[in-house]
Parts: structure tokens; sequence; C-alpha cells
């Protein structure tokens, strides 16, 4: 048996408003004295709002599409075994859990004295209920993931995407990957830094199935020097070196003032004069602005914000998340491609 769900965000006229291309559709909201008020300049205002509310509403579905999954399954050995479902629980998970005993009710209560704050003898009874419930629980739990296992299921649900483009200067990694992580990082931010390495954990693990782009993001009331470091990565990636100069500001988060951004880029053997006019001229200031509406526009609020094809991870999560997000893509791509065959 191979049970097969189908759905779909439905994000309906407003998914484009979330799109964070620089190719914001431009559909006419409002006119002000013969001057046009456009859907595009609503992202700034709340682009993060309209993530969140994308991403409730596919919590939602994900948590109800579990539901009709478990629910599905049961029905289905069920009726195959000729059982109600109710039957079925109670044999296969039900009766098979062991009611605690003195000592292990006695251990659950020392563990959590403190906030009882009652004798033991006066809460055995619910001690030893509340323990019975989480076996059986867990019990439950089992017996649906077998039977999820046995029916193969497949869900094809997928989380909200947004649209976020890069720069091909700022791209590490096989052009041609079928998975892109875009980053948009601080260079003061301490968990910008802690992401690093798990970036480094899934560049090592999936290889020339991932690609890395870089985006400025910094956040200049709380981090007065992100800017100039954002402008320094931009001068050194004149002379070829931009993914050595940002490994190095993110390695040496105390040196990001000027002499800081001036001795790293002697270190990594810059044409010194080159470089320092370029940081000397600003010239970047606009382009790592550009970065920062972009971010805004696809609801990023503070860093570091990633999109992995599209789906938004926010803050340094762990290796965990990237790992599930990528291997759901893969998979993706491979039934897209099967079916195409």
């Amino acid at each position: 048996m191979k049970i097969r769900f189908v759905a779909s965000v439905a994000l309906g006229a407003a998914a484009a408003v979330c799109a964070a291309q620089d190719s914001v559709p431009k559909k006419a909201l409002a006119e002000i004295d013969g001057k046009m008020v456009f859907e595009s300049d609503l992202i700034p205002l709340i682009g993060p709002q309209l993530r969140q509310l994308y991403g409730q509403e596919y919590d939602l579905q994900k948590r109800a599409l579990e539901e009709a999954i478990n629910q599905k399954v049961l029905e289905a050995e069920a009726g195959r075994r000729g059982l109600a479902m109710e039957k079925l629980v109670e044999q296969d998970a039900d009766s098979k859990v062991a009611a605690p005993t003195p000592a292990e009710v006695e251990a659950f209560y020392l563990g959590q004295k403190d906030r009882l704050n009652r004798p033991l003898d006066d809460i055995r009874p619910q001690l030893q209920q509340a323990l019975m419930q989480a076996r059986i629980a867990q019990a439950r739990q089992g017996l649906v993931k077998r039977l999820r296992e046995k029916a193969q299921v497949t869900i094809l649900l997928r989380p909200p995407k947004i649209e976020v483009s890069y720069d091909p200067k700022r791209l590490s990694g096989d052009a041609k990957a079928p998975v892109m992580i875009v980053e948009f990082s601080d260079f003061q931010c301490p968990f910008c830094r802690n992401a690093q390495s798990t970036l480094k954990e899934v560049r090592q693990k999936y290889k020339d199935r991932v690609r890395l782009a870089y985006r400025d993001f910094p956040l200049r009331d709380i981090h007065p020097q992100a800017q100039s470091a954002a402008e320094a990565t931009r001068c050194a990636g004149e002379q070829g070196k931009f993914w050595e100069y940002r490994n190095l500001l993110f390695g040496n988060p105390a040196k990001q003032d000027r002499p800081g951004l001036t001795k790293h880029a002697r270190s990594l053997q810059l044409e010194q004069r080159q470089f320092e006019d370029c940081l000397a001229s600003g010239k970047y200031k606009g382009k790592v602005e550009e970065d920062l509406q972009a971010g805004t526009r696809a609801g990023v609020s503070g860093t570091p914000g990633f999109f992995v094809n599209g789906i938004f991870l926010n803050g340094a999560v762990p290796f965990a998340e990237f790992e599930k997000v990528i291997d759901a893509e893969l998979a993706a791509l491979e039934r897209r491609g099967s079916s195409s065959r």
C-alpha cells in the first residue's frame, strides 16, 4: 500500500507581494494626486509579517496533514485485519504497555519533587496515571510510525518559498548545483559567526549538490562596524578575494575597524592602494543597501537569515534543520525527474 498526499500552500494573490526579486509586480493599489502606490511599495512595511503569516499557514496545514495521514494508515490497517480502529490500537499498542512499578513512580517523583512540592503518598495515583498515559501515547506513536513506514507515505506538502535573487560575483560552489543557499549576514553578528561552522558541515556533506550565495544585512543600529566591513568585502572582491576576505572577517570579529580591515587586506596580499581607495570612496555603500532592502522584502528582520531554494531558515539553526530541508528538496527534485522520464 502506498499513500500519497498532495497539498500546496495557497498563498493567494498576495504571494507575489512576498517575492523578493528586484522585479516585484507593479500592481497599482492607490493613486495620490496622479502618483501611483504599487504593491511593491508595501514590501518594506509588511514583508516580515507576510512571511510569518505564510509560515503559520504552512504549520497549520502540516499539523493537519500529519493527523490525516495517521488516521488513514490506522483505518487502512484496521480494515485489512477486519477490526475496528479502536480495537486495533488496543491490541497493537495499549495492551503492550506495562504499568509503572512503584520504583518507577518514585523515580519520576524525585525528578520533579521541587516543582510538585507535595509528599509522594499524596499524589502517587496521579503520578502513576500520568506515567501510564505517557507510555500509552508513546506506544501509539510507535504503532503509527510502523504503519506509515509500511505504507510508504510520501508527503508532497512543501514549505512556502520566497524568490531571492543573488549576486553571481558572490557565489561559491557549482553554479548548476540543485540546491541554492542564500545567506543574509552581518559580520559583527555573533550568531552569523557561529553559523559558519554549520555551513561548512552542510557543504562537506552535500558537496557539489549545494551552492552558497552571500548577501549583506548589516544591523547598523547595534553593529556600527558592520557596514564598513560589508563594503570592504566588496573591495576585496574587486581583486578576486571576496570569499577569503569574508572568512577572515567572520574569524576575526574584533578586527573590523578601519585599521583591522586594512590589515586583513594586507594578509591576503591585496593591492593596498586600490583596496584603501575603494574603501574610502564608499562606492559600495549603495550596493550594501540594495542587499539590505532585498532581505527586508524577503522577510529578514535579523541575522543570520538563510533561504534554501527559497525556504526560509531564521537564525543560526543547527545542521539538522538544513539537512531536513535540503534532503526534502533533493527528494522533490528526484521525484520530478522520475515523473518526467
